[in-house]
């Protein structure tokens, strides 16, 4: 099929090529529909599924990514917890003991027939964070072999109202999010990290971690089989939190007030925990899609497209009995989206750096292809210069604005706002900053490890409607759409918006592509060091 351009979106600056719509609604189409199941990764469609991407990403101009070949394999493992005991916390006056799901959770990341974390010492760790470039160490003077971190969501200064404090206020950093808290706790050598749930700090309620944390969890497979992790990582009820800590004589919230100021020293309580559980382990492999167009005067460094070809596979049947979640919005527009700008890019021309498209699996798992591509670069990530991930485009009306998230980390935000300001676009503060949407999707596997990457959403203040508007079609798709079967094709989408994304996408990309430049992060962001390090490493790239 030879694509055909799609018009300028209303309110933009011209561009030169235009990515085609008509081939982004095409794939979006296609990628949606009920014969490929909901897209699940490992089943039997998923080389239908494989095998359409790579006839699009061939027919969009792109030649093979990985070294001669278009796939790039994901090995995985399923570890699915079963006979939980009860955690039991002595050395108080009185045993305490908490029961699985309704008031603890645990898994193990590592590959074993059993869990056994048994006489622990718990150790109070704060918010369980260690940032150099903040002169902040919750595990400074602390050795926490055979000990089980007891630690705090979200980071010191989350209740703030804006984001001028030390780890940006209200807006939540890498330090907040549970999964830096498990890896910081394995990096110290701890036997096993708790965190104390509180629903206002965490963003949601105990259900979800309860729901999240009893079923299969999905991991990249590794050398040593998760070895270096700790022997389980898991959540507690605030409840239950408060009564261990008062069991040794303490009080949590007195703690918490301590926790969030600079100098804090983690606090052994005296007490230790047991708890355990068996694990069924499946190990399966699954698949990214890779596609390059080469660069012409500095071929060796890349700028990255990314966005997740996987869904959910077959769900909880809605009212009808449609037990398919297609996954149209989440994520086959995004797929639609890279073909799209794949073929904008070949149709305009090779540019001075290489152009790398990749269709990432396992994203609803875990973000766990973009993990495995991350530790596993075939391109290395110090001669990576950036790149737009691109997750789950609205149908809608077109938007006056575009969100940054995660705020302005880096140097991309000076290319964001200049683009915007061709586009006839503005910026906006992004919405709802304490829940982390940055390290939320697949952009972040590589963002962790020193890549500047953007994530970029497009605003509430609809031309057709205002913010009212906007925020009425964001809480609808929530509601009524996310994760469930409705997530559908409809042949009915109003377009309008995600031609503007469209632009905006290719525009950024592309001039990442042309530039000289190697943006970082700003000074005291939480990944400068890596990227730092990692440019020190390298002769070739930043």
């Amino acid at each position: 099929m030879e694509p055909v351009a799609g018009a300028a979106p209303a309110g933009s600056a011209q561009l030169a090529v235009a990515p085609s719509i008509p081939l982004m609604q095409q794939v979006t189409k296609r990628l949606s529909q009920d014969d490929l199941e909901g897209r699940a990764p490992s089943t039997a469609t998923e080389p239908r599924v494989l095998d359409y991407i790579v006839a699009q990403f061939e027919r969009a101009g792109l030649k093979p990514g990985n070294q001669g070949k278009w796939l790039q394999e994901v090995p995985t493992v399923e570890i699915t917890g079963s006979n939980h005991s009860p955690m039991t916390v002595s050395g108080g006056a009185t045993p305490l003991r908490f029961s699985f799901g309704d008031q603890y959770v645990a898994t193990s990341y590592r590959v074993t027939p059993q869990t056994r974390v048994e006489n622990s010492p718990l150790v109070f760790v704060g918010y369980g964070i260690n940032a150099p470039e903040l002169g902040w160490n919750d595990y400074a003077g602390v050795d926490m072999k055979g000990k089980t971190a007891v630690i705090l969501v979200n980071d010191p200064d989350y209740a703030m109202d804006g984001q001028d404090g030390l780890f940006k206020g209200r807006r939540m950093t890498y330090y907040g999010r549970w999964t830096y808290k498990f890896e910081e706790a394995a990096r110290q050598g701890a036997a096993a990290a708790i965190i104390v749930h509180d629903t206002f700090p965490a963003a949601y309620g105990w259900n979800v971690v309860n729901s999240s944390w009893t079923g299969a969890q999905y991991y990249v497979q590794t050398a040593n089989d998760g070895m270096d992790q700790t022997m389980a990582n898991g959540w507690v009820q605030k409840a239950a939190a408060e009564a261990t800590v008062g069991a040794a004589g303490k009080d949590l919230g007195a703690l918490t007030a301590a926790a969030q100021i600079k100098g804090f020293k983690a606090v052994p309580l005296g007490l230790t925990a047991s708890f355990g559980f068996d694990n069924a382990v499946r190990k399966s492999t699954s698949h990214n899609v890779v596609g390059i167009l080469p660069g012409t005067t500095r071929a060796d460094e890349y700028v990255l497209y990314s966005g997740h070809w996987d869904h959910l596979g077959r769900c909880t049947p809605d009212a009808t009995g449609d037990d398919i979640c297609n996954g149209a919005v989440d994520n086959a527009t995004g797929i639609g989206a890279i073909t799209a700008l794949a073929d904008a890019n070949h149709r305009a021309g090779p540019t001075a750096r290489s152009q790398v498209f990749i269709a990432l699996t396992l994203e609803e798992s875990g973000l766990l292809g973009s993990e495995y591509y991350a530790q596993n670069p075939i391109y290395p990530l110090a001669q990576t210069v950036g790149g737009v991930n691109i997750d789950a485009l609205a149908p809608g009306g077109s938007a006056r604005d575009y969100m940054m998230t995660g705020g302005d980390k880096s140097d991309l935000t000076t290319l964001f706002n200049q683009t915007l300001a061709q586009q006839g676009l503005r910026g906006s503060p992004e919405a709802e900053p304490e829940k982390g949407y940055y390290y939320r999707s697949d952009h972040f596997s590589l963002a962790k490890r020193g890549v500047p990457m953007f994530y970029v959403d497009r605003g509430l203040d609809l031309i057709a409607g205002g913010t009212a508007a906007g925020q009425a079609a964001a809480d609808d798709y929530v509601q009524n759409r996310y994760h469930a079967p409705s997530d559908e094709w409809s042949d009915t989408w109003d377009w309008s918006g995600m031609t503007t994304d469209l632009a905006l996408f290719y525009q950024l990309g592309r001039s990442l592509a042309e530039s000289s430049t190697w943006p970082n992060w700003h000074n005291t962001d939480e990944f400068r060091a890596i990227r730092d390090k990692s440019c020190a490493s390298s002769t070739a790239g930043c």
